[in-house]
């Protein structure tokens, strides 16, 4: 749980730490700080992983987090880590430096990753080696300051991350918020871009912490025959509607609360947070007050009680 800095009224106060205790006894993994035992099953052969010690005949814990166990393997995940990269990982990252034949970009990770012009779909889609003329159109494709979706490729001998964008769900993200959070808020997950079509926005959740939420963008691919060219298009307005600015803002500070509770972000608790607020006719600015802070955590601890009451039902 992240500092909150809400001006609560007493009945408020007592309302959310009455459901942040109730969502902490639901918790179904064990916490554990530095040096506390893990109980496990000496005769399964248990596999000591990463935050864990052999002390005396007892499995102990050398780092403050949430025990995992992946069959006989058992670790400790820290909450509060910094985003570790993992090849094949979607990441937002934002464009800090043009350098030769490559971009450089901060991805919220303890050093900045480089996206080279060759591991780059190129704007006319055609595959081919890139010259000299498209290192000097670098600048039409990013620039500085713009926010770029990517993939983790992997690092390079001189250990810096690699990233690539070969597809056209990849590339420049515009008309829309980049939100920072913690990384380990977000899961790794097999999808992690989103249309949500109710609304109209695509919604990023990037594994190294960074959101995007933004208007949606229809790519079509145009292929021809075998030597012609093969061509993309983007459908690209002159504008972003008013009520999809609106439904944008909505969604962004859904992202924001629930960052701020240390809710896990996944697409279905923001779209619900942000439909509650709609259905409780909270308007969007009031959506970072006090009260709805306080009825995200009820409704959540309550979700999780009712989810917690049909599997043992079962």
């Amino acid at each position: 749980m992240r500092d909150l800095h809400l001006s609560l009224n007493q009945t408020q106060r007592v309302r959310l730490e009455s459901a942040l205790y109730e969502l902490q006894s639901l918790a179904p993994a064990a916490a554990v700080t530095v040096a506390d035992t893990i109980p496990v099953n000496h005769e399964d052969n248990i596999l000591k992983g990463h935050g864990t010690s052999d002390q005396d005949g007892e499995v102990v814990a050398t780092l403050c987090g949430v025990v995992e166990r992946v069959n006989k393997l058992v670790y400790v995940r820290t909450l509060r880590a910094r985003y570790k990269p993992e090849v094949g990982d979607i990441i937002v990252g934002r464009v800090i430096e043009i350098a030769p034949k490559r971009w450089r970009l901060e991805i919220n990770f303890s050093q900045d990753a480089v996206l080279m012009l060759s591991s780059m779909n190129l704007p006319d889609g055609i595959q081919r080696r890139r010259t000299a003329v498209d290192e000097l159109n670098m600048r039409s494709i990013f620039e500085e300051n713009d926010v770029v979706c990517a993939e983790v490729r992997g690092f390079q001998h001189d250990g810096s991350l690699h990233l690539q964008a070969r597809s056209q769900k990849y590339g420049k993200l515009e008309r829309g918020q980049l939100l920072t959070v913690p990384p380990y808020l977000v899961k790794r997950q097999k999808q992690h871009f989103h249309h949500l079509e109710q609304y109209d926005v695509d919604l990023i959740l990037g594994c190294n912490g960074f959101i995007w939420v933004g208007e949606h963008v229809v790519v079509r691919e145009n292929t021809s025959k075998a030597g012609d060219q093969k061509t993309s298009s983007t459908e690209v307005e002159t504008y972003t509607p008013l009520e999809t600015r609106k439904h944008i803002c909505r969604l962004a500070n859904a992202v924001r609360m629930l960052s701020a509770l240390g809710f896990t972000l996944t697409v279905e608790l923001i779209t619900e947070t942000a439909e509650a607020s709609s259905a409780s006719t909270v308007e969007i600015n009031d959506m970072l007050g006090a009260e709805f802070y306080v009825q995200t955590a009820e409704r959540e601890a309550k979700r999780r009680a009712d989810l917690l009451k049909k599997n043992g039902a079962r």
